[in-house]
């Protein structure tokens, strides 16, 4: 019985051992293993040495986010996608200054907590993740403006975001979701929503409540009826492809809808469009027409005057000649009955004549005549008198007048 309860003693004792070196085993195998974590791919180091703001370490096969990343207190944006990250370590709070935190494409299967002290942050990406839910801590995010949670396992919309006052873009397609809240209107910032590869199977009415949309994507849902969407006077880009509806839905004119007959729709459209255009510019060029019709521009009215005050004086002028031959003719019958007549006064009333008066000068030669008389020196003049018989009509001779004024 010693040497069996030896034995037993001895076997306790190497069974120690053998535990010891296990233990010892297993803990190097986690420090190679955190060695092999801590060491960074090629073109980290550079990149963590770089100074700049926004650092991309997508896809760099990381299970642990290395905490020299925490350390860089100058980040605004950082990108962690396509990797296999579950969490983050408690020290990432220290990135106050962080705007954007993209972990798309990872095994999260709950909204790290540390995520949600990050204040500042305005962009948050957790797509393509196993998010069934998130945090209520999630309010604290109060400057989030853009939320990114797609691909993920959602089946009720978060009321954790309706207390995200600056919301304005959500994606949350390619999750589950059936229906929508009835007071989702009260997310009044919001702007974008992305419903696509959901399970509705009713088109949501609380949409129809919510005028600030401008983007609204309901793709590849069941939805086989789509109410009127003219009361949404903001929105722009309204997507219903691959949704058994019939035709396209009732849109404002500058909506831009995408889905099956959405196509000959728009084109109908602008045909609609082109129509009303022409008819406005005509009816327009018509106005403009009337109007200038209607009205006397200036230079119309001053070609009227003077066409007025040309035909006027045409007018006088053709007056005056009537009064002047008139006169001549009363001057030629008093001539003929043995009168005197004046010779009418034409008065002229007009403007001044003005004459260019030129000073002529005449160079006048006096005639100097030396002697006291003067005497003419040559030939005598000699003039030739014949006598000039004059034959009266009755034959009578006009030289004989003294015995015919005797007789008389």
């Amino acid at each position: 019985m010693g040497n069996s309860s030896r034995k037993g003693e001895g076997e306790d004792e190497e069974d120690g051992a053998k535990d010891g070196e296990e233990e010892k085993i297993t803990a190097k195998k986690e420090e190679v293993e955190e060695e092999v974590e801590e060491e960074l791919p090629l073109g980290v180091e550079e990149l963590l040495e770089s100074g700049d703001p926004v650092l991309d370490l997508s896809y760099r096969k990381f299970k642990k986010l290395p905490l020299r990343v925490c350390g860089l207190m100058h980040l605004e944006k950082l990108y962690l996608c396509g990797n296999s990250l579950r969490t983050l370590p408690d020290s990432i709070t220290q990135l106050q200054g962080l705007r954007t935190l993209a972990l798309d494409f990872n095994k999260i299967e709950d909204v790290p907590l540390t995520v949600c002290q990050l204040n500042n942050l305005t962009r948050l990406y957790v797509g393509s993740n196993r998010l069934m839910n998130f945090p209520p801590e999630l309010r604290n995010l109060q400057n989030l403006r853009c939320l990114g949670m797609e691909s993920n396992f959602f089946q009720r919309f978060p009321r954790e975001l309706y207390d995200l006052p600056h919301l304005k873009s959500l994606q949350m397609g390619d999750n589950r979701l059936k229906t929508l809240p009835h007071d989702l209107w009260r997310m009044e910032a919001l702007r974008g929503l992305w419903l696509y590869g959901n399970r509705f199977e009713t088109f949501p009415k609380v949409l129809l409540r919510m005028e600030a949309l401008e983007i609204l994507d309901m793709d590849r849902n069941k939805i086989s009826e789509i109410p009127s969407l003219k009361r949404l006077k903001a929105l722009r880009l309204f997507s219903y492809d691959h949704n058994p509806i019939k035709e396209p839905p009732k849109v404002g004119e500058d909506v831009l809808v995408v889905g099956e007959g959405a196509a000959e729709f728009l084109e109908l459209r602008e045909a609609r469009k082109e129509r009303r255009r022409k008819a406005a510019e005509k009816e327009a060029e018509e106005q403009a027409m009337a109007e200038m019709l209607a009205e006397e521009p200036v230079i119309h009215g001053i070609l009227k005057n003077s066409n007025s005050n040309s035909k006027q004086a045409t007018n006088e002028a053709t007056v005056a000649i009537v009064d002047i031959d008139a006169k001549e003719e009363e001057v030629q019958m008093m001539e003929e009955e043995g009168g005197c007549a004046e010779l009418p006064v034409t008065e002229y009333d007009g403007a001044e004549l003005e004459y260019d008066e030129e000073v002529i000068e005449y160079e006048k030669e006096e005639l100097i005549c030396e002697g006291e008389g003067f005497e003419y020196e040559g030939e005598e003049l000699e003039y030739d008198r014949a006598q000039m018989d004059y034959e009266y009509e009755d034959g009578e001779e006009l030289g004989d007048t003294g015995g015919q004024d005797e007789g008389a």
